[in-house]
């Protein structure tokens, strides 16, 4: 039986395997899709839905619930205290443990850069819909 190595060390490559399947799995975990967005909108209180687009895009659509804090204003807003962003957003700051903590934008691009801002800044449990608004109105009409 012929074994093929990314180098001459097994337990190395065992190690690259994991470090791998984890990125990929970190990277399903932080995507929420039509479906369970439409769950959550149904069924959780909890749910906190930011729309990351500009101020004219939400003003010709949004998706229900949904609060905006647009892109470049994100890590601003996230930096805020609870008092300040409340005033603001007209919401409860989200805790950094929120657990339905959910960013999208046009088509998920700039909801996922908004997701790795929030991130870095403890954000640990922030997921982004990846069809983001183009998926929703298509589907919702």
């Amino acid at each position: 039986m012929h074994q093929v190595f990314l180098n001459n060390d097994p337990f190395k490559n065992l190690l690259l395997f994991f470090l791998n399947m984890f990125a990929f799995l970190h990277v399903i975990e932080t995507v929420v899709t039509y479906e369970e967005l439409k769950a959550l909108l149904a069924k959780s209180k909890d749910l906190i839905l930011i729309d990351v687009r500009e101020k004219d895009e939400v003003d010709k659509g949004c998706i229900p619930r949904s609060v905006h804090i647009a892109l470049g204003t994100v890590e601003e807003a996230f930096k805020m205290g609870p008092e300040d962003f409340q005033a603001r957003y007209g919401i409860p700051k989200p805790a950094l443990d929120a657990p339905e903590l959910v960013f999208y934008c046009r088509s998920g691009r700039r909801s996922a850069q908004a997701l790795s801002k929030v991130r870095e800044l403890g954000y640990v449990t922030a997921r982004n819909y990846a069809g983001s608004y183009l998926d929703w109105s298509s589907r919702e009409g």
